[in-house]
């Protein structure tokens, strides 16, 4: 069965929204991480904000420095949850998900191929810790307080929710990447 990871940006105070504003550095093991997962998955699910944000971008991106990133996920298979967007149109080999988020998830899981990399989309990556259908959530922790009343990864009423520490390591630039997953 394939597994659904994800792999968030966050700061001390939980924040994930708009890493651009409070990420300091991408160091060479943040990279190896990136490295990792695309040769471990083949999938992305991805949510409608990152979605929408994404589908502006990355296809427009052919060489430089995010080239590698860049074609890896415009060559994806992408399935968006969203109960707002009439079609994915807009980007190449996207699926819009219809109907019950579990069902496709269970579905994709049950598929043929690597992993499923939830990218971005911290929203749905709590859906998915809630519903317990994500398996490991790696938290690139940056020693900075976002503050600023900015989305933080989880709602303050979700229910209570055991993780593992499955590796936690340090980089050279001070980022802790920790892996969980969820106790089951």
């Amino acid at each position: 069965m394939r597994k659904v990871v994800s792999g968030l940006f966050i700061s001390l105070d939980g924040v994930v929204e708009s890493p651009n504003e409070w990420q300091f550095e991408f160091d060479e093991e943040m990279g190896a991480a990136l490295t990792t997962t695309l040769e471990t998955t083949d999938t992305v699910l991805l949510g409608r904000v990152t979605y929408t944000e994404w589908a502006a971008y990355w296809p427009t991106v052919t060489s430089g420095e995010d080239g590698e990133f860049a074609n890896w996920i415009n060559n994806s298979p992408k399935y968006v949850a969203s109960t707002t967007l009439d079609n994915v149109d807009d980007w190449a080999n996207s699926t819009l998900i219809n109907g019950d988020l579990a069902t496709a998830v269970k579905e994709l899981k049950a598929g043929e191929g690597k992993g499923i990399a939830v990218t971005g989309s911290p929203g749905l990556v709590g859906s998915l810790v809630e519903q317990d259908l994500l398996d490991e959530l790696m938290l690139v922790i940056h020693p900075v307080i976002a503050g600023g009343g900015r989305k933080k990864l989880f709602a303050d009423d979700i229910p209570l929710k055991k993780l593992e520490l499955v590796s936690a390591q340090p980089t050279s630039s001070g980022v802790v990447m920790a892996t969980y997953r969820p106790v089951r």
